[in-house]
């Protein structure tokens, strides 16, 4: 079913391309109501939908039939938050999203393989971490921007996905009393997500009783980046280098891959030491 969702978003994303003829710097889509493409309770729709009325980033949005699916059209300017992000010595890869959806379907698949708590690194708005709490499941966002982290804040009700003001290469995780987690690592591997997720990992690592841990890396087949020579989009080498176990891979839209065919693939990992 998971698998099915993914494929029925970038159909709906390449459906949205070819219509979709306004100037706003982002924009994606949210199905209104629950349909056979998209069997994602209602509720749990209309929270997605809450996040994003309630998300200072988006300043427009309009109901369109994209690909038969009636959806609402969220429309949004980053330039302040991605400005803003840059600015930080130690930040690793500026402030860009996934889309709400692709976030929601990545987070439903972590909680299929067994996952219970989800800890959102480079957490940007926060919108794995709250898709998480959508799904009952316990989260955290680690954002080194304090703007972001402010915006977070605003999004928190109903759901608070705990957001922290941290460098996620310093924050001491054993805080969080993490049973079974798995980690999203923003930004793509060769824009500074291989040091931002090789600091994550050796503090990590200090805790001794957690195992079976998930990582999840956002990454890229673009010719514009370096290839990894182990492959997987990017984060070959370092998965090598850490022992982790590819559990499966599923491509989703993001707001960087919008004018792109190829979709953006999460990494899904675990390491069992």
């Amino acid at each position: 079913m998971i698998e099915d969702l993914a494929k029925n978003l970038i159909h709906l994303k390449k459906n949205f391309v070819n219509t979709y003829d306004g100037k706003s710097q982002i924009q994606e889509v949210i199905p209104q109501s629950t349909s056979d493409l998209f069997p994602i309770p209602q509720q749990n729709l209309e929270l997605l939908h809450q996040f994003a009325t309630m998300n200072p980033i988006y300043y427009n949005s309009f109901k369109e039939t994209v690909g038969g699916t009636v959806c609402i059209v969220y429309e949004g300017d980053i330039n302040k938050y991605w400005l803003n992000s840059i600015q930080y010595g130690t930040s690793h890869a500026p402030f860009s999203p996934t889309w709400m959806m692709s976030a929601y379907v990545a987070v439903l698949l972590s909680k299929e393989i067994g996952f219970q708590e989800i800890i959102d690194i480079g957490s940007g708005d926060g919108r794995i971490a709250f898709c998480a709490k959508v799904l009952n499941l316990e989260s955290y966002s680690i954002e080194i921007d304090d703007m972001l982290v402010k915006l977070q804040n605003q999004l928190t009700t109903p759901l608070n996905f705990h957001p922290y003001c941290s460098d996620a290469t310093t924050f001491d995780y054993s805080s969080l009393n993490l049973s079974n987690p798995v980690f999203f690592i923003g930004g793509l591997a060769q824009m500074g997500g291989v040091e931002l997720a090789s600091g994550v990992f050796e503090k990590v690592k200090l805790i001794s009783n957690l195992k079976n841990i998930g990582w999840v890396f956002a990454g890229t087949y673009s010719q514009k980046y370096s290839a990894d020579p182990k492959n997987h989009a990017g984060w070959g080498t370092l998965i090598d280098k850490n022992n982790l176990k590819s559990i499966q891979t599923i491509a989703l839209p993001t707001a960087w891959t919008f004018h792109e065919s190829d979709e953006t693939p999460y990494i899904f990992t675990q390491s069992f030491d």
